[in-house]
């Protein structure tokens, strides 16, 4: 598809990420070709870091004390807005770059450059950074960096994610700009019973595998009394040792989803009663500990709707509907627009049918050249949104206005970004036996 070139500030990041091209390319096949997983993104951190550096950037390795993360910022003048560009890079396991963070990472990279040479080429004051966001693929990365300070201060967040073309979307448009994502959480499970000899006295053992098949059993039974926008899904992973001996531990890893933290509160504690329930018809005892919660992603209207007038500008159409199905996946980029104006948009590369994210076709299709291409389109759109939200004092306070709004609202409702968010208690009822138990966010770094 061909872009158009319109005003001095979209042909400065037209030229900047042109005269890049070729390094950005070299730089995406390198992430592509050694896909690493979450917190062990080490050779796409150093990449990232080398050409930052080599391109003449202010950059921080391992930064906000997290050793896969970095940072590179340009400031000018005082008082001036501070934006973010999230990159990302980690991998699935198994099936490589099958959501292609390589492009997100390249992306927000061509991004950042282009702004930063617009904002050089002017006399307004403000800051751009490109930030390191290892490990979204079940880490938590930017929950940890919001943790860390990495967001304090900050104006707004931009990100945009591939997706296969059209996927949701009718022509002409190629990308989909407002895309709210559900919220997740994420849990183990842990049935602790008797051992005993399966055969010789399996009366004296208390089967924590049978705990196991009841609770698995109960929340799918409860999949019928839960509202569509919500999800639960988990698998056995460990379910005993060998088949004479009746387990003492197993695990179930879940998840559930819904449309916001108070709904997801709602319902996970309904996946606990059924967990209990099953412990307590088993004889045994349970467990709870939280991994990691991600909010919805609620994405400012403002910024979108300047995403909207640049891609438009490019003659590169992007839908933008603020009555558009929400996405049920979920990201922790939504923590962050639970703490700054911000957003996550979803654009199209090309997919052979049935190659969705997350499987092993989108890591062959992430890898193209023309999945490249549409990237660097894509970067332009978001570095013409950065010049916009530093420059415009309209677009900046509409923009700012809106979040404090639905910042107010969601505080009214309970719901708020946050170590009160994401711990939760409760009374563990197991075997005749009366406990609280607490689940607490942590992030598995490494």
């Amino acid at each position: 598809m061909a872009v158009q070139r319109g005003s001095d500030y979209t042909r400065t990041i037209d030229d900047v990420v042109e005269a890049h091209r070729v390094a950005l390319q070299a730089l995406n096949h390198r992430i592509h070709s050694n896909p690493e997983l979450c917190y062990e993104e080490f050779m796409a951190h150093d990449a990232c870091v080398e050409f930052l550096t080599k391109a003449g950037c202010k950059v921080t390795p391992h930064a906000y004390g997290l050793s896969t993360s970095f940072e590179a910022e340009y400031s000018q003048g005082t008082g001036g807005r501070i934006i973010v560009l999230n990159a990302e890079y980690d991998a699935l396991p198994g099936i490589g770059h099958a959501c292609g963070h390589n492009l997100i990472g390249v992306g927000s990279i061509a991004a950042f450059l282009s702004a930063v040479a617009q904002l050089k080429a002017s006399n307004v004051a403000g800051t751009v950074r490109v930030l390191g966001t290892p490990a979204e693929e079940g880490g938590g990365g930017k929950v940890a960096l919001i943790k860390k300070g990495a967001y304090e201060s900050v104006d707004a967040c931009i990100m945009a994610h591939p997706a296969p073309l059209r996927l949701n979307y009718p022509i002409p448009y190629v990308g989909n700009i407002y895309v709210p994502h559900n919220a997740i959480s994420k849990f183990q499970i842990k049935f602790k019973g008797q051992n005993a000899h399966a055969a010789a006295d399996p009366w004296n053992g208390r089967n924590a595998l049978d705990a196991v098949v009841m609770a698995y059993s109960a929340i799918g039974l409860l999949r019928q009394q839960t509202e569509d926008d919500c999800r639960m899904h988990g698998v056995i992973v460990n379910g005993g040792l060998k088949q004479n001996i009746i387990p003492d531990l197993t695990v179930l890893d879940y998840a559930v989803r819904a449309p916001s933290l108070g709904k997801l509160q709602a319902v996970k504690t309904r996946v606990i009663d059924c967990c209990e329930g099953a412990a307590k018809a088993a004889g045994c005892t349970v467990e709870f500990v939280d991994t990691i919660t991600c909010a919805d992603v609620r994405p400012n209207k403002a910024i979108c709707s300047v995403i909207k007038e640049e891609s438009d500008k490019l003659g590169y159409p992007l839908l933008c509907d603020f009555n558009f199905p929400r996405n049920p996946a979920s990201t922790d980029q939504g923590n962050v627009t639970y703490i700054t104006p911000g957003l996550q948009f979803i654009y199209g590369i090309p997919a052979d049918e049935g190659c969705f994210n997350h499987t092993i076709g989108f890591h062959t299709s992430s890898g193209t050249e023309e999945a490249f291409d549409r990237t660097l389109t894509i970067a332009k759109i978001m570095a013409a949104t950065v010049w916009k939200i530093l420059s415009n004092d309209e677009v900046a306070l509409a923009m700012k206005e809106e979040f404090e709004a639905d910042k107010a609202e969601r505080e009214a409702n309970g719901e708020k970004e946050g170590e009160d968010a994401i711990i939760s208690r409760w009374i563990i009822k197991a075997n005749g036996t009366d406990s609280v138990g607490k689940c607490c966010c942590s992030q598995n770094q490494s």
